[in-house]
């Protein structure tokens, strides 16, 4: 799933990936851009292309498993939960696909417009639409349970957390919604589109928007704990581990900033827009628009290594078994790991 899990807060403690003497594990080639973030789950990474197709890779080996093809470019990162893999698309539609044998299980197509990154929680998948609609669609019958509308186009992938959906739509609100229900719980506004995921970790609410500030939120009520300035619009997701909030922005930087008061920690420059974050065992891994996938010192701000693309890497990183999968506008999903 996209973040890692339904909150997207972009780590799982447990995994570990590469921090020196990177190398390539294998390269797969596709027909077109890679813009889709890879998620990774028993063995497989899955993940879509510009190409219109959803790809499930063997991790280890780099082989095909199969190809599921839909009717346009699949912009948005599969969710894989319970043996099927869930993607919108922008033939409107919201795909179920089994993973073992990448057939269709259901499809959902009652917006009639792009679909973006879903999100899964309790039986339910939630993704919004350029219909300016949240959806909440039954996990396993692919029926509409409700559905919550805004005020202009959703281009986000919402988070889930204890019951709460977490919503920020192009219209500058971030919308805390009932899962079970779709009604309105809280509402916040900001100056600007908010275009990235937001990141759910202990009550705090997390995100950016395109009036050039990150926001902490409280979950429960929608109070503002702090913002932190940034030179432009964030349309990358936070991560949050340790205390800490890891942030790359389209003005090239990644940032760490303290998750309680918003102090910053560090800053790197890269030299070109930056993908969301993931955070694993005290690394952080980004990839840019300057062809490169970094790994940072997660404390310190390090750069511990950078590896070359032939394009550019708005996908953001999955890591599994001390591995990182990362896409590329260069037709190109990457397996890096340490020799």
């Amino acid at each position: 799933m996209f973040s890692v899990n339904a909150a997207n807060i972009g780590t799982v403690p447990e995994l570990s990936g590469p921090r020196e003497n990177i190398t390539k594990q294998w390269s797969f080639q596709t027909d077109d851009e890679v813009y889709s973030s890879p998620a990774v789950a028993d063995g497989t990474v899955y993940v879509g292309c510009h190409d219109q197709t959803v790809y499930a890779i063997d991790a280890e080996s780099g082989e095909e498993r199969w190809t599921f093809d839909t009717g346009g470019a699949v912009l948005s990162s599969p969710a894989v939960v319970d043996g099927t893999v869930y993607v919108g698309c922008h033939d409107t539609k919201l795909y179920a696909i089994d993973t073992e044998n990448g057939e269709q299980v259901w499809e959902f197509s009652e917006p009639g417009n792009n679909l973006w990154t879903p999100a899964v929680a309790n039986g339910t998948v939630y993704v919004g639409s350029w219909d300016n609609t949240l959806y909440a669609v039954g996990a396993e019958s692919g029926e509409q349970e409700w559905v919550f509308e805004t005020d202009d186009i959703i281009q986000a992938s919402p988070a889930v957390a204890d019951g709460t959906v977490f919503l920020g739509g192009s219209d500058g609100n971030m919308y805390a919604i009932d899962a079970e229900s779709g009604e309105q719980e809280w509402v916040f506004e900001t100056g600007g589109s908010i275009e990235c995921a937001p990141a759910v970790a202990d009550g705090i609410v997390y995100f950016g928007s395109d009036d050039q500030n990150v926001y902490a939120v409280d979950a429960a009520s929608g109070e503002q704990e702090w913002t932190f300035e940034m030179l432009t619009a964030l349309r990358s997701s936070p991560a949050v581990v340790d205390g800490t909030v890891y942030l790359g922005t389209l003005a090239r930087f990644v940032y760490a900033v303290e998750a309680e008061g918003g102090e910053e920690l560090w800053q790197y420059r890269t030299d070109g827009p930056v993908s969301s974050p993931a955070v694993v065992d005290g690394t952080v891994y980004v990839g840019s628009r300057d062809h490169n996938v970094y790994g940072f010192d997660a404390e310190s701000g390090e750069v511990l290594w950078t590896f070359e693309t032939g394009g550019d890497v708005d996908s953001s990183p999955a890591v599994a078994d001390g591995t990182v999968f990362i896409g590329s506008a260069d037709q190109s999903v990457y397996a890096l790991t340490e020799e």
